[in-house]
């Protein structure tokens, strides 16, 4: 049994467990950061939660606040056996594929169905045993998270988000040819905050983001449900049009999304500007309250997507809160 003193730790404090903690979010980056003080991780594709184990119970929150406890029965089970009494822990759940890499994909079609194989990557401990870690160094709580989980197994549902010192570029460009998403950059001496900055940095193998699902297009093509999805994203409070997404869907997600925009449908459109795209005369609006992960090319000039394809709905993620990424 792992004994660890959090009291001991530089930083940590002496506190009530929190309800809920708001997870630290990464700052999109054109290239990782050099030097040695940055901890590269790779970048999982699935859902961000935050865990808490409070006296054997287990809960996991979505990044937005939501009680996803009950969809994880695997990891509630291996949790269990987590040595610790009370912890929050902040990682990523994921599903993999048969080479071993997380898939978006393979977590929407699993969420859906019986229980199943989730993998939980965890990558940080906030709160152990009596102490708040927030203001610990990033080096000192995954030293103690790697303790935590030294008895779990290789190939368990519960995982060691490990990472390197340094050599940012090289790692990144090792996870791109791997076919993984992209890194995320640390700064190894850093403190947790519940918010966006750049003491967090994510570098993207391939353009990647969430889009709000404000409608759909008729298909044209004879296909079952619609032909593409209109999107858009928040600029400084308003709706504008980022284009349309038609590939990516299989024949039952075309005829599942259909019902749900069918049944938040509006009239007008939600956009703050009319869009000039002909294609969108005969639109069939929604109220824009769905939110869409879509992998593409590049952006035009215009401001829309080029080559878009379909990976997922987000059900983690407030409609509101997406807004275009760009690279600082």
């Amino acid at each position: 049994m792992v004994q660890i003193d959090p009291r001991k730790l530089p930083a940590a404090r002496k506190a009530a467990m929190p309800e809920f903690v708001s997870p630290q979010l990464a700052t999109l980056v054109r290239e990782p950061p050099a030097g040695d003080e940055w901890l590269h991780e790779l970048k999982f594709d699935g859902y961000r939660m935050i865990c808490h184990l409070n006296r054997g119970a287990v809960r996991f929150w979505s990044r937005n606040g939501k009680d996803w406890t009950e969809k994880f029965s695997n990891l509630i089970k291996a949790l269990k056996a987590f040595p610790a009494t009370t912890a929050i822990l902040d990682g990523e759940v994921v599903i993999e594929d048969k080479q071993g890499r997380s898939s978006f994909q393979k977590l929407q079609q699993s969420m859906k169905g019986a229980p199943a194989a989730f993998v939980f990557h965890i990558f940080d401990v906030i709160y152990l045993d009596g102490c708040n870690l927030m203001k610990t160094s990033l080096r000192e709580r995954k030293a103690v998270l790697k303790k935590l989980l030294a008895s779990a197994k290789a190939k368990g549902p519960l995982r060691y988000s490990d990472h390197v010192e340094g050599n940012g570029a090289r790692f990144f460009k090792q996870a791109c040819e791997y076919g993984i998403e992209g890194i995320v950059s640390k700064l190894a001496d850093s403190p947790y905050e519940s918010k966006r900055n750049q003491n967090w940095l994510k570098t993207k193998c391939r353009k990647r983001q969430e889009f709000v699902v404000v409608g759909y297009t008729q298909s044209k093509k004879g296909f079952p449900g619609f032909g593409s999805l209109i999107l858009g994203v928040y600029d400084k409070g308003k709706l504008i049009y980022t284009g349309r997404v038609g590939t990516g869907f299989s024949i039952k997600q075309r005829l599942e999304l259909q019902k749900k925009l069918d049944r938040i449908s509006q009239s007008a459109t939600p956009f703050a500007v009319k869009p000039k795209d002909p294609g969108l005369r005969e639109a069939r609006w929604a109220r824009p309250q769905l939110v869409a992960e879509v992998e593409f090319t590049e952006w035009t000039d215009e401001g829309s997507i080029r080559h878009p394809s379909f990976q997922g709905l987000r059900e983690d993620k407030k409609a509101s809160e997406v807004v275009r990424e760009e690279p600082v």
